[in-house]
């Protein structure tokens, strides 16, 4: 019996999560040619409907590609039973429809129920780099460019840029578009690119969103300036701008489990749930004076329902539900418009 195509991927460094991920669709589509690909988030998505995707067959391409965001949220007897059953007829070479799903984690480990469910082969834990592998991770990405870096830089660019290597490729990318090959990037390259001619991203978005030093108005304001600015940008994505905003609350999502389990945590327990460095841990204790758990979870159900009426509705309205988004974030923490509206109906 061969292996199930069914894979668990856990941790919080999420830029070689992602690059797995990649990895395994390009794969799947040099062996089957086109998908149907779809990411969807426990939050917002039942494992039924996961499944019932799984067992039949695509009538458009050669098989579905599905991604399971929110893995450590599958606890439910009836839907380890529903995995289960799909994964022993997969594995068996019955119903397998040509499907592969991926299940993702922030947190290092999901339900033991569920992890036992997953062939040992195809469940991988992504962790935080260690500084001094994040600091030969930036220093072999300028090298294998034609660029150099100094000491200084290394040190200023962990101190600027979110420590996963998503951002860090994003960020450190910029300089090659600044400098000709050979140049040696210092301290003062990196003040001057990152700091006093930042590009906004999600990331710097989320910045926004919990600058306590400004109100609820005000924060909004600058987090609606933020959005026109990547919105005019030629890679404008909506789509891509969800996908960053997700990875922050769903960081958000950690951090508060974490202080949960221990209200005083080690710094080897932040450093292994991804929070090692002083600039994420300052960020993400303002967020979590800004939006508790349960805030938490609203937002990122608010973000995969935008994500998928984006989706579903093209781009015509994609400003203005954006807007909405960063609305109900940054001033309802998370309650949307139509829920209100639908709580305040009066009753006939």
């Amino acid at each position: 019996m061969s292996a199930a195509p069914v894979y668990l991927f856990t941790g919080p460094e999420f830029g070689e999560r992602n690059d797995a991920v990649l990895n395994l669709r390009i794969q799947m589509r040099k062996r089957l040619g086109d998908l149907d690909e779809y990411t969807f988030y426990t939050a917002d998505t039942r494992v039924a409907d996961v499944v019932s995707l799984l067992m039949n067959e695509s009538l458009f391409a050669a098989a579905r590609f599905i991604v399971l965001n929110g893995a450590e949220q599958i606890k439910k007897k009836e839907d380890l039973e529903l995995l289960d059953g799909w994964i022993r007829s997969a594995a068996s070479g019955k119903n397998a429809a040509g499907s592969a799903l991926i299940l993702v984690s922030e947190e290092n480990s999901c339900d033991k129920k569920l992890e036992a469910l997953i062939p040992k082969e195809n469940k991988r834990i992504f962790w935080e780099m260690f500084d001094d592998r994040k600091e030969e991770w930036i220093r072999n990405f300028f090298k294998k460019a034609g660029y150099g870096v100094e000491n200084d830089a290394v040190t200023t660019i962990l101190d600027l840029v979110e420590n996963n290597t998503e951002a860090l490729r994003t960020e450190c990318s910029r300089f090659f578009l600044c400098f000709d090959k050979g140049h040696t990037v210092g301290a003062s390259d990196v003040e001057q690119i990152l700091a006093h001619n930042r590009e906004e991203s999600p990331f710097t978005l989320f910045d926004a969103f919990t600058d306590l030093a400004r109100n609820p108005a005000a924060r909004l304001e600058a987090s609606l300036e933020i959005l026109q600015k990547l919105r005019m940008s030629k890679d404008s994505s909506g789509v891509q701008l969800i996908a960053g905003l997700t990875y922050c609350f769903r960081r958000l999502a950690v951090w508060h489990r974490l202080f949960a389990e221990n209200p005083h945590p080690s710094d080897f327990d932040l450093k292994i749930k991804g929070f090692s460095s002083k600039k994420a841990q300052k960020q993400y204790r303002a967020a979590a004076r800004i939006w508790n758990a349960p805030q938490t979870s609203l937002i990122l159900a608010a973000l995969a329902r935008t994500d998928m009426d984006i989706r579903t509705a093209g781009t015509a309205l994609e400003d203005t539900q954006l807007q909405l988004l960063l609305y109900a974030i940054v001033m309802k923490n998370g309650e949307t418009l139509e829920r209100e509206e639908t709580e305040s109906e009066p009753l006939l």
